[in-house]
């Protein structure tokens, strides 16, 4: 009998930990197009999936008594050749749902040469979220995108390269790539998104600094001076593009923090980043 209760405490416990979450295929019969990965997906032991080609998104609702209406598309960074599932996708969404927000994480496909595809499936996966608002108990005017590195660098891509129905209603940049331009650029998702000699035409379209305008979403960005994995010059380039275009936006810069911390706290000033974040949300009216 004291073997059962103990079995059921901790099964109340684990269950109370978990986030309940839902699998969406983000095309009902497969895509179109083909990224030409036949290998199997994999993933190791940090969690990092490689040879995506089968999009998805993987739902956390918001509880119904602290739900605020406010959602956001995760995109995890992996230099477009993988994706971070854990640091930058389950973990991010659990936090956002402690604050209300419905969160959906984003498992894109690789582009292996086909530099289209990312940003198709992160305006699809946008789209089902507007479809399902009513389903989700969502706002579909307080619909975001959060991306890190080159997740980053996609989810400026889509609040940068958006028609009127693809448009997020804000954006929050983290350690993100931004810039496709060979001097401050991250070589690897360069290369795996655009190619190893891409036209001075590819990289311009794809270094989103370059296209800002007035009705890019209000951005939100976090950066390390010291990452030397992606320079802090791309997240300043996009501020200041941002700045000029009179879009309402914050950036905090750290010393320390290098690249790819996530949420994960290590003693350094930079964990302090989710609090800024949240006071974001609030100025924003995002959350309450």
């Amino acid at each position: 009998m004291k073997s059962l209760y103990l079995f059921i405490v901790c099964f109340i416990v684990v269950s109370n930990s978990l986030i309940a979450q839902e699998e969406i295929a983000l095309y009902k019969n497969g895509p179109t197009e083909s990224n030409n990965i036949s290998v199997e997906e994999s993933i190791d032991k940090y969690a990092f999936m490689r040879d995506i080609s089968k999009p998805r998104i993987y739902a956390y609702i918001a509880p119904k008594e602290i739900a605020t209406g406010a959602a956001v598309l995760i995109c995890p960074g992996g230099a477009y050749w993988g994706v971070s599932t854990d640091k930058e996708g389950t973990e991010i969404a659990a936090w956002f749902n402690k604050l209300g927000i419905s969160a959906f994480v984003l498992y894109y496909r690789m582009p292996n040469g086909h530099n289209e595809i990312p940003l198709k499936d992160a305006q699809t996966a946008l789209g089902m979220i507007h479809k399902g608002a009513k389903e989700w108990n969502l706002n579909k005017h307080k619909i975001g995108i959060i991306g890190f590195s080159a997740g980053g660098h996609l989810a400026s891509t889509v609040g940068t390269h958006f028609t009127k129905k693809t448009r997020p209603d804000f954006m929050i940049l983290v350690y993100p790539v931004i810039s496709m331009k060979k001097e401050i650029t991250h070589g690897g998702s360069r290369q795996n998104l655009i190619g190893k000699n891409p036209s001075e035409e590819m990289v311009n379209l794809y270094s989103n600094e370059l296209q800002v305008s007035k009705n890019t979403p209000p951005t939100f960005l976090i950066v390390a001076n010291d990452d030397n994995v992606v320079p802090a010059q791309n997240s300043i380039l996009f501020y200041q593009a941002l700045q000029a275009n009179n879009v309402p936006s914050e950036i905090h810069t750290f010393d320390i923090g290098g690249h790819g911390f996530g949420m994960r706290k290590r003693n350094l000033e930079v964990d302090i980043w989710p609090d800024l974040l949240q006071n974001w949300l609030k100025t924003n009216k995002l959350i309450n």
